[in-house]
């Protein structure tokens, strides 16, 4: 597995998802979001949390005009796989990469715990890992997670069997409590949790490298 790891003014998760990469086997490259094309041979972009670009104007909508973007937008066109965590999962929405957008918490204010989320499908080679029904417990960070979605959107999302994960509890107001999603081709995922920071027992918890450890068995096996 080939991950290709993007770094946007203002991320701070990218070394993160780097080392749970290589901690799944992959040959991890960095990538500058100046930069024009993915390292050869990418099988996955993994686009981090953070603050991309202090999350002015709104959350993910600057990085998402990056010129790395692009190659990103060729690459899943392709039918290459991308991950995006948080601010990442903010911009593979500005980019239209995925359905709905992330608006500001509910609460209204910044959340960061560790909370337990419902594994909604089994059908993708992020979540494979699992059982449907399986409960996983990972961080959270956010000030701008709450995703939402119209009707018509919730309905194909429930349709396609397109929900990646749903919370246990109200986290931060989001549409029937949707934590990730799938694009129509299930090659992208887009979620507000932090698998990265349960990946390693030194750090409290491993239930994040189940999906690394999938997205890799998936891989492999190509």
């Amino acid at each position: 597995m080939k991950a290709a790891i993007i770094t946007f003014p203002g991320s701070n998760c990218d070394r993160d998802l780097a080392v749970a990469f290589e901690q799944a086997g992959a040959k991890v490259a960095r990538v500058w979001h100046k930069d024009h094309d993915l390292p050869e041979g990418t099988d996955i972009v993994g686009v981090p949390g953070g603050f991309s670009y202090g999350d002015y104007l709104r959350c993910g909508a600057i990085a998402a005009q990056s010129p790395i973007m692009q190659a990103v937008r060729k690459h899943v066109e392709k039918g290459g796989y991308a991950l995006g965590i948080c601010n990442g999962f903010q911009i593979l929405t500005e980019t239209g990469l995925l359905p709905g957008a992330l608006m500001r918490n509910a609460g209204l204010k910044f959340v960061c715990k560790t909370v337990t989320l419902k594994v909604a499908t089994s059908d993708s080679d992020f979540t494979r890992g699992w059982n449907a029904g399986d409960v996983a417990n990972i961080p959270v960070a956010h000030h701008d997670g709450n995703y939402t979605i119209d009707a018509d959107g919730l309905a194909r999302l429930k349709d396609e069997d397109r929900i990646a994960f749903t919370y246990r509890e109200d986290v931060n107001g989001a549409t029937e409590g949707i934590a990730g999603v799938l694009s129509a081709n299930r090659r992208v995922l887009g979620m507000m949790p932090h698998p990265e920071r349960a990946a390693d027992a030194r750090l409290g918890g491993t239930d994040g490298s189940v999906l690394f450890r999938s997205l890799a068995g998936a891989l492999a096996l190509a």
